[in-house]
C-alpha cells in the first residue's frame, strides 16, 4: 500500500511491533505519509478517518491445521476489530483478509448490523489470491501471456467453496476436461501447497500481500471515480439463494455499485457449485453463530 499513488496516509496497526515496520516503510519515498499504532488502546486513532481499512490479522495455517482450526482465534480478533471500525470509521470500506474469509465477513456484518452502521456495498471478502493463482496457473499451461489472462473465480475462499471459472477464462485455450480438472483442483489447494512447501514455517503472504495491494487498489480506484472498475470478491449478494457470495463485482464511489451474475458455467462448473453450497451455507452460519455469542 505504501507503493499506491492512491494513498495520502498509512496508518498501521498491530498488538506489537508496529512502530519498527512504520519507521521501516516510511523512508519509502512514495507520497503517503506512514504512521504505525501499538495496542488496543491505539486501535482508535489508527482507524479514525479512514476510507478504506484491510484486514489481514490473525495466526496463519500451520501444517495439518485446517481452516476451521483458525477459526476461533481469528474470528475473535475480527470481531473486536469490526466493533472499533463500526465506531471510529463507520463509513470505510473494509477489506477482509482473515481466514476463514467465508465465516470472518459474515461475522462483521452481523457485528456492523448490531452498531446500526451496515453497509453491504462497504464490506468485501478478499478472494483476489484465488484470482492471481487461477491466472497464473492457467497461463502456464495454456502457454499465454499471463499480463493478458483473465479467470473469473466465484464461490467461497476455501477448498472446494473456490470455483474458477475456466470457462470464461481469456484468451480461449480450449484445454482438454482433464487439464480443466487439474488447474481447478491446483486453485482450490493453493494455499495448502505453500504451507506444505514453506515445511510448517507458515502459509502464504507474499502473494497474499501481492493480492491485497491489488483489490484495495482497485477499491480505491473506485472511489477515485475510475469507470469499469471490476474484480472478484466475496460480498453480499442475491446471485445464489446464499446471502454471501463471491463473484464478479462492479467498484464504485460506494464500494458494491453492482454484483454481476455468473455468467454462463459449462457442466463441470454447474457440478462445481451446486457441491460447493453446502459447504459455504455452513461457514457463512457459523459466523453468524459466531458473531451472535455474547
Amino acid at each position: 500500500m505504501k507503493l499506491n499513488p492512491l494513498v495520502s496516509k498509512l496508518a498501521l496497526y498491530d498488538i506489537a511491533g508496529t512502530p519498527g515496520v512504520a519507521a521501516d516503510v516510511s523512508h519509502i519515498n512514495t507520497r503517503s505519509e506512514v504512521v504505525g499504532f501499538m495496542g488496543e488502546e491505539q486501535l482508535g486513532q489508527a482507524l479514525e478517518g479512514s476510507d478504506v481499512v484491510i484486514i489481514p490479522a490473525g495466526v496463519p495455517r500451520k501444517p495439518g491445521m485446517t481452516r476451521d482450526d483458525l477459526f476461533n482465534i481469528n474470528a475473535g480478533i475480527v470481531k473486536s476489530l469490526c466493533t472499533a471500525i463500526a465506531k471510529y470509521c463507520p463509513h470505510a470500506l473494509v477489506n477482509m483478509i482473515s481466514n476463514p474469509v467465508n465465516s470472518t465477513v459474515p461475522i462483521a456484518s452481523e457485528v456492523f448490523k448490531k452498531a446500526g452502521t451496515y453497509d453491504e456495498k462497504k464490506l468485501f471478502g478478499v478472494t483476489t489470491l484465488d484470482v492471481v493463482r487461477a491466472k497464473t496457473f492457467y497461463a502456464g499451461k495454456a502457454k499465454v501471456n499471463v499480463a493478458e489472462v483473465n479467470v473469473p473465480v466465484v464461490g467461497g475462499h476455501a477448498g472446494i467453496t473456490i470455483l474458477p471459472l475456466f470457462s470464461q477464462a481469456t484468451p480461449k485455450a480450449n484445454l482438454p476436461d482433464e487439464d480443466i480438472k487439474a488447474l481447478t483442483k491446483r486453485t482450490q489447494d493453493g494455499g495448502t501447497e505453500v504451507v506444505e512447501a514453506k515445511a510448517g514455517k507458515g502459509s502464504a503472504t507474499l502473494s497474499m500481500a501481492y493480492a491485497g495491494a491489488i483489490f484495495a487498489d482497485a477499491c480505491l480506484k473506485g472511489l477515485n471515480g475510475v469507470p469499469d472498475v471490476v474484480e472478484c470478491s466475496f460480498v453480499q449478494s442475491s446471485v445464489t439463494e446464499l446471502p454471501f457470495f463471491a463473484s464478479k463485482v462492479r467498484l464504485g464511489k460506494n464500494g458494491v455499485e453492482e454484483v454481476l451474475g455468473l455468467g454462463p458455467l459449462s457442466d463441470y462448473e454447474k457440478e462445481g457449485l451446486e457441491a460447493l453450497k453446502p459447504e459455504l451455507k455452513s461457514s457463512i452460519e457459523k459466523g453468524i453463530k459466531f458473531a451472535n455469542q455474547s
